[in-house]
């Protein structure tokens, strides 16, 4: 009988997710698929705009890392999880934060050698973003960046230069949002 609990237990504990941190009724779960690998959650925050609560962003790595200019400068896999809280935000919205993100944290000033892939990612957002849509931003070096909506697969950019210039949105010098960023690298 006795084997037969702890069986059950294991099954249990293997098939139900964990969930890691809530943020404002939003679960980001501790680990996340990139490819072939486990990717951990290295931290997470609310994104408010003005007094509006937008998403729970969460940032997911191979191991814990505070340092934000070497998670974007990394050529490894990592994923940042964005749970919708708002319900209604335009596409139009969407694809214009995407491109302040962009040319704040341009790392040469240049957006011209990735313009193409920027208008490429882009064109994925044709959707209003509702409440609890979950996208799932994954990049892997054999495959780029992989963007999901509700775990549909909405196309993929490549190059490591365009998966620095996405991240550094959340994480550069000029972020989306500084405690966003601050909560994302675990501090």
């Amino acid at each position: 009988m006795r084997k037969i609990l702890i069986g059950i237990f294991f099954a249990l504990s293997v098939i139900t997710p964990v969930q890691a941190k809530e943020i404002s009724g939003m679960n980001l779960p501790d680990t996340i698929m990139a490819g072939k690998e486990q990717l951990i959650l290295n931290g997470a925050e609310l994104r408010k705009k003005l007094f509006v609560k937008v998403y729970a962003g969460g940032l997911y790595l191979r191991k814990k890392e505070g340092d934000a200019q070497k998670i974007i400068n990394a050529d490894e896999p990592m994923a940042i999880r964005m749970h919708f809280i708002y319900d209604g935000v335009s596409s139009k919205k969407l694809v214009e934060a995407w491109n302040e993100g962009f040319a704040d944290n341009a790392t040469t000033g240049d957006l011209r050698p990735i313009q193409e892939r920027i208008d490429t990612f882009n064109s994925f957002f044709t959707e209003e973003a509702r409440k609890g849509d979950i996208y799932d931003i994954i990049y892997t070096p054999e495959d780029g960046v992989r963007v999901y909506r509700k775990e549909k697969l909405l196309g993929t950019v490549s190059g490591l230069d365009f998966k620095k210039a996405l991240f550094a949105i959340w994480l550069g010098g000029k972020p989306v949002s500084a405690a966003l960023k601050q909560g994302m690298l675990g501090t």
